[in-house]
Order: C-alpha cells, then structure tokens, then sequence
C-alpha cells in the first residue's frame, strides 16, 4: 500500500467555534475551504474541520494533536493573549523536549513541541560519525 498523504480529521460540536480557534486561536494557514469544510495547513500535515458527516454526537479523540512550535514560551504568550486556556504550561521532558498543553473547544489534546537546538531530532543523521 502506497500512503500519498493523509490529515486529521475533526468532526465539532460546534463548527464555528472550532474553526474560530484552529484559524484565529491557533493562527493555522487556510489550505483550502469547500462548502461544510476547512483544511489547514499544520506543518506538515492537514488538519480538517468538518462539519460535515458527524453522527450526531462527536465521538472522543483518546489521541492528541502533536504540533512543533520554534519557540514554547512564545507560544504560550501568544495563545494566554488570545484567551486561550493553557492546561500545561512548557516543561522541558525527560526525552529532552519542551511540551506545553492546550485543548480545543471539543476537548482534543494539543500538545505543542518546542525541539531544543540540542535534541537529537534536530540532528542530521547523515553526516554523524558513526
């Protein structure tokens, strides 16, 4: 099987609020809208809000949304400005990254990612010794 591309898609409660807190909370880029839909760009990944094809009570999202930030504390301030409710504010983790919490208006975890200079994610394993 051939994967050509894939995004996450988010079937809201409530599409305005939803699509008011990826565009204008979280400031994502519009990749496309079609009637009923918006899609955003997320790095490198697509994000779709749809509010279309629910069932009439949105299930759970057990996962989380995994977004790199340059900068968590700038983040952090940006988002505070915006009133958006920080669950956790940036921590630097045992596996070395800064993580910082947040939600969306349906509850979906948002874990924003800060990779320090230093981290091996930032490393390019083609020209290590080794």
């Amino acid at each position: 099987m051939d994967i050509l591309s894939s995004r996450v898609l988010l079937r809201p409660a409530d599409y305005d609020k939803t699509l008011a807190f990826y565009r204008d909370g979280l400031g994502l880029a519009v990749a496309r809208e079609y009637p009923g839909g918006t899609v955003f760009f997320a790095g490198q990944s697509l994000i779709e809000v749809a509010g279309h094809g629910a069932t009439g009570n949105p299930s759970a999202f057990d996962g989380a949304l995994w977004l790199q930030v340059r900068d968590a504390a700038d983040a952090a301030a940006e988002l505070a400005l915006k009133g958006i409710p920080i669950e956790r504010a940036p921590v630097r983790e045992a596996w070395g990254l800064v993580e910082m919490w947040v939600r969306d208006p349906d509850g979906v975890s948002i874990v924003l990612v800060e990779v320090p200079t230093e981290h091996p994610l930032r490393r390019d394993s083609r020209w290590s010794a080794g």
